[in-house]
């Protein structure tokens, strides 16, 4: 994919962005390794955070030092399901904490291959339970609990999403879906190799659903293992699903939010031209990325302050239907 199909304002950054093969398993223990070391903690104003253990997992907790709204947002970080660490998104949790007044629990999960399916999710589900159980304690309402994430962890968000509402009990109220890893059956389509997906191509992608299924993508899959396997999707929180469309994700993603307005569930589908995998964290300073999250931030406000969920919409630069 040539430089020209990225947005203007996002070239010099994307430029910058080291590739990094996750193939290379001394490559992913290094990388978890230093952000372990050196975790970021930068201090953000109006915001406190704390590191704890949730049941055996870490969770880092940020809290907003005025204007607690009683809302709640369980986050989960990306990484292809075989790289990142809870901390790695230190600063839009805080300004999420400050801005909205919510309270973040970005939480860890085990990594493939080294624990594959269902690890990864069972931990996130428990992330959930923890918080759901500790709510109190943070002054936050347990049916205005949303959940997020971004990449892998935007998957893992839409799967755990799925998976509270099957056994029923306090769903999440909403799902913020940054770039999220939808479905493994995109790994497959081996004529997008060839194309430059800038920051995530789809061999890494081959790479991290085999790491995390166990096996080959494109087989029969478990439940709660790729989000867009599942055919009912009635009844679901409403989403904000926010997606380049130059991302190797464009066109799961596309599909799943047509699928969850066509199952009757409220979805904001933002699209934004040029913008390659995860722009919105590597060039988080330029205009298309700030507006971006902009809008993201504002309509998880609405989600998680409103008495009903509810959303629609999209913002792909061209009038869309269902």
């Amino acid at each position: 994919m040539e430089l020209t199909r990225v947005h203007p304002g996002l070239r010099r950054s994307v430029r910058r962005v080291p590739v990094l093969p996750v193939r290379w398993r001394w490559l992913r223990g290094l990388s978890r390794a230093v952000l372990r070391r050196f975790p970021p903690g930068a201090v953000v104003a109006g915001v406190r955070f704390r590191d704890l253990d949730a049941d055996g997992r870490a969770v880092r907790v940020y809290r907003p030092e005025s204007g607690a709204s009683g809302a709640g947002l369980l986050w989960i970080h990306g990484g292809g399901f075989v790289a990142g660490l809870h901390t790695q998104d230190h600063r839009f949790c805080a300004g999420l904490a400050r801005d909205l007044g919510v309270v973040v629990v970005s939480v860890d999960y085990r990594l493939a291959p080294d624990d594959p399916f269902p690890a990864a999710i069972d931990d996130c589900v428990a992330g959930w339970d923890w918080f759901q159980r500790v709510h109190a304690e943070f002054g936050v309402d347990p049916a205005r609990i949303a959940v997020g994430g971004q990449s892998a962890g935007g998957g893992l968000a839409a799967c755990l999403a799925q998976r509270v509402h099957d056994r029923g009990g306090v769903r999440p109220r909403a799902q913020l879906l940054f770039c999220p890893m939808l479905d493994d059956r995109t790994a497959t389509r081996t004529e997008l190799d060839a194309r430059r997906h800038w920051i995530w191509p789809n061999r890494d992608n081959r790479f991290g659903w085999s790491a995390y299924l166990g096996h080959e993508p494109g087989r029969p899959a478990e439940p709660y293992a790729s989000a867009a396997r599942r055919e009912d999707l009635a009844g679901l929180p409403p989403a904000w699903i926010g997606v380049g469309d130059i991302d190797l994700f464009h066109e799961e993603d596309t599909a799943y939010a047509r699928r969850l307005r066509a199952a009757g569930v409220g979805c904001e589908l933002d699209v934004v031209p040029g913008a390659p995998h995860g722009f919105e964290s590597w060039a988080a300073a330029e205009p298309v990325a700030a507006d971006f999250l902009g809008r993201a931030r504002e309509w998880l406000g609405r989600a998680v302050a409103s008495p009903g969920p509810g959303c629609s919409g999209d913002r792909d630069g061209a009038p869309s239907s269902p």
